[in-house]
């Protein structure tokens, strides 16, 4: 049985203009001006411009329209069809080139290039190989990855020339023709590993006395060579340091990732554009918001003078839904004008109180000056909430005297000291970066020891924690950063 009754219900949801408030907050610079082009090509009702300058503008066109005697005939009705005349005029009377030569013109730029695919199915052509050979080449060099090896079994790829081409091979047939592609330019191309990449660059190299025993650590001991072992390594050769490390500086220099030898890579550079920027002038800093951050927009003068016009005839329902039409464009445009402000004002609140936080640090560039900070702190001295401050600390770069950070740099956690004084994690993986690059790489420092360094300055930490910052820094583990 079906039953009708009321409830109260509270909800707390976001209005549109919160949520595009939220979207502005988080995007960088760059993504900000992107977003304000797409606003300006979808809404006719907001317009780059000054509210000032259009006041000016229109205190001269009334002074221009006192002393003008002649009504003005620019709104008059027109037939378009007096611009079309069906004729047998010619097409090239109805043209000019009335171009100069010192406008500019706009094209859309293209590239091209060959890939070092292309340019291995090439060496391969030329080479004296049949035809048969060259095919299942060209299908070889075809399932190449970027870096130029050979990811994929030889049993599945003949699986696959069976299914896809029908052509019928084996693994020893697909295996005579990896030799031929593996003897083609960059050396070291089409290896299944980066064991059989560095062979097959040595094999290339005059057989010098350190090319022969690079060759015999990479052929016979390249899991000890690996994880530096090199006691273990001379022992076997019968060789002394000197000859060691002769043979190791052939191997650093070969070449890991052939593919990428001919190409540039694939991957694009962004450019950082910082959204702050703090200077210290006299022992003082001064805040400044990015230029691109604070556009000036502004409402279309046309857009406000046509809803005049179109509230005069409302009783015309052409002209209601034009008037519903203009009204939400004009909405619309103040709303996204109201966020770009709101942002700006977010935007200096926050980082104001990230510059007072980290005074000494802007002061004097040393991280070690560093206080402890998380966005709760920064959200409570602002009075807003924690994922506003997160929003603002997303993807966001400041300029300082000492260099371009992203401020998520600023944010660290806490850490006792034996004093009971809280220090920044950040400071304490400074003093642990600098132990690990003055340390003896002959005699790297281990986990243990760099553990008991840091306590030796007052610093309270477990060893686990000394690895996990270890990794966080990127360095490897003692046996790892060991050299000859």
């Amino acid at each position: 049985m079906l039953k009708q009754y009321l409830s109260q219900k509270l909800q707390q949801k976001l209005s549109p203009q919160q949520i595009q408030l939220m979207k502005l907050l988080q995007v960088p610079t760059l993504e900000l001006e992107q977003r304000i082009k797409q606003e300006l090509e979808e809404n006719p009702a907001l317009e780059e411009g000054d509210d000032q300058e259009e006041e000016e503008v229109l205190a001269a066109e009334q002074a221009a329209s006192d002393t003008e005697d002649e009504p003005e005939t620019s709104n008059e009705e027109f037939d378009l069809s007096d611009y079309f005349q069906d004729d047998d005029t010619p097409d090239y009377k109805l043209s000019a080139k009335n171009q100069s030569a010192d406008d500019e013109e706009y094209e859309m730029p293209l590239t091209g290039g060959t890939t070092f695919q292309d340019a291995m199915r090439t060496q391969l052509s030329l080479r004296n190989v049949d035809e048969r050979t060259e095919l299942l080449g060209e299908h070889l060099i075809g399932n190449l990855d970027e870096d130029g090896y050979l990811r994929r079994s030889l049993d599945q790829i003949v699986n696959d020339l069976a299914f896809t081409a029908n052509i019928m091979t084996d693994e020893a047939e697909l295996g005579k023709a990896l030799h031929e592609v593996q003897t083609l330019d960059p050396a070291g191309v089409a290896a299944r590993d980066l064991r059989e990449c560095l062979l097959l660059q040595l094999n290339r190299m005059h057989n010098a006395v350190d090319v022969l025993t690079a060759k015999a650590i990479v052929d016979k001991h390249f899991d000890a060579f690996t994880k530096k072992h090199y006691d273990r390594i001379m022992e076997r050769l019968e060789i002394d340091e000197d000859a060691l490390r002769d043979a190791i500086d052939v191997i650093v220099r070969l070449n890991p990732k052939p593919g990428n030898t001919g190409r540039d890579t694939t991957k694009s550079a962004q450019a950082i554009v910082p959204d702050f920027a703090i200077n210290a002038v006299d022992g003082q800093l001064e805040l400044s918001l990015n230029g691109r951050n604070a556009p000036e927009l502004r409402v279309s003068r046309q857009y406000r003078d046509m809803i005049k016009e179109y509230q005069r005839n409302k009783k015309d329902p052409k002209a209601k839904d034009a008037l519903v039409f203009i009204k939400q464009k004009l909405d619309s445009a103040k709303w996204f004008i109201d966020a770009i402000k709101q942002r700006q004002n977010t935007l200096l609140i926050t980082m104001e109180a990230i510059m007072e936080h980290q005074r000494e640090f802007f002061l004097t560039g040393d991280e070690t000056k560093m206080k402890p900070m998380i966005l709760k702190d920064i959200a409570e001295k602002v009075g807003m909430d924690i994922s506003t401050v997160s929003r603002v600390a997303n993807s966001k770069y400041v300029q300082t005297d000492h260099g371009t950070y992203l401020l998520k740099f600023f944010f660290s956690e806490s850490l006792m000291t034996d004093s009971g004084e809280e220090v920044s994690t950040r400071e304490v993986k400074k003093i642990l970066e600098e132990a690990i690059q003055a340390e003896n790489k002959q005699n790297p420092l281990t986990d243990d020891e760099l553990t008991k360094l840091l306590r030796g300055k007052g610093y309270n930490i477990a060893r686990r924690t000394v690895a996990k910052y270890r990794e966080q820094l990127n360095m490897p583990v003692a046996r790892l950063r060991k050299e000859l």
